[in-house]
C-alpha cells in the first residue's frame, strides 16, 4: 500500500478582539433594581420588601470565547477494478492496445460466463467546512449565544489595563484547532494517491466581551445573590 504522507496545514495565527461596551453602568444598576427581590423570593411567591435588598457591588470583567474557521479539502487517486462481461467463447479483449485474458467470475453463476477484470483508477475530491466557537474552558458554544459588536482599536493595550479583570483561558493552547480537525479532516479509508490535499485556519481569534456581575444583599438574612448582565446586549444570566 502506497504511503500517504501528513496532511498539510495552513493555520492563521491567533487575533486578539477585545468588544466595546455599549451597555451604560446607569441601565445596569436600574435593571439591577427592577429584578433584585424576585432573586429573592421564596417557591416564587413569598418576596422580601424592596428595602431589605441592597445592592453592594457592580463590576465588570471580560469573559474571552474562541473563534475559529476551518475547512478540509482533498483531491486524489483511488483504485477500482472493472469487471466486463463477455462470451463464454471470447479467447482475448483488447482494450487501448491492452491484451486481457477472459476468467471465471468469482462466483460463477448457474449459467456458463466469462469476464475480463479491468485495474483502474478513479479520481475524487472531498471537501468540509465548520466553524467553531468555544467558552474559556473550552466548550463548544452555539453562535447565537455569541454577542456581535464594535471593537476596541488597541485591543493589547486594553487588554494591559484590566488584566486583573479578564478571566484566563482555562484549555489547551491551540484546542480550537485540535477540535476542527477531528469535525472536518477525514481521508478517505480508500486513498492510492493524493493530487492535492489542504486542512486550512483561515479565521482564528480570541474575542474578549464586557460582563457586568451585580451582587445583591438580603440585609435581614444575610444572604447574597448575584447575576451577570452581557455588556454589549443588556441580556440577564442568573450567575450559577
Amino acid at each position: 500500500m502506497t504511503e500517504i504522507p501528513p496532511t498539510p496545514e495552513k493555520i492563521v495565527e491567533r487575533k486578539t478582539i477585545v468588544y466595546k461596551t455599549l451597555v451604560d453602568p446607569t441601565i445596569v444598576k436600574l435593571t439591577g433594581e427592577k429584578m433584585k427581590n424576585k432573586m429573592f423570593a421564596k417557591f416564587g411567591l413569598l418576596k422580601p420588601k424592596p428595602e431589605d435588598i441592597r445592592c453592594v457591588s457592580i463590576d465588570k470583567y471580560y469573559e474571552p470565547y474562541i473563534i475559529a474557521d476551518g475547512k478540509y479539502t482533498i483531491d486524489y487517486y483511488r483504485k477500482r477494478v472493472y469487471t466486463i462481461e463477455v462470451d463464454e467463447e471470447v479467447r482475448e479483449v483488447i482494450i487501448l492496445n491492452h491484451t486481457f485474458k477472459p476468467e471465471a467470475p468469482e462466483e460463477r453463476p448457474k449459467k456458463p460466463q466469462r469476464v475480463v477484470k479491468l485495474e483502474a483508477e478513479e479520481r475524487l475530491s472531498y471537501e468540509d467546512k465548520a466553524y467553531l466557537i468555544l467558552d474559556r474552558i473550552g466548550r463548544e458554544v452555539a453562535l447565537e449565544q455569541m454577542p456581535s459588536a464594535p471593537s476596541e482599536d488597541k485591543p493589547e493595550e486594553i487588554l494591559a489595563e484590566i488584566e486583573e479583570k479578564v478571566r484566563k483561558l482555562e484549555m489547551a493552547p491551540n484546542k480550537e484547532i485540535n477540535i476542527l480537525k477531528s469535525k472536518i479532516v477525514k481521508r478517505p479509508p480508500d486513498i492510492k494517491r493524493v493530487v492535492e490535499e489542504l486542512f486550512e485556519v483561515s479565521e482564528r481569534a480570541i474575542i474578549y466581551t464586557p460582563v457586568y456581575e451585580i451582587a445583591f444583599e438580603n440585609v435581614r438574612s444575610g444572604e447574597v445573590k448575584t447575576v451577570e448582565m452581557d455588556g454589549v446586549t443588556a441580556k440577564m444570566l442568573l450567575h450559577e
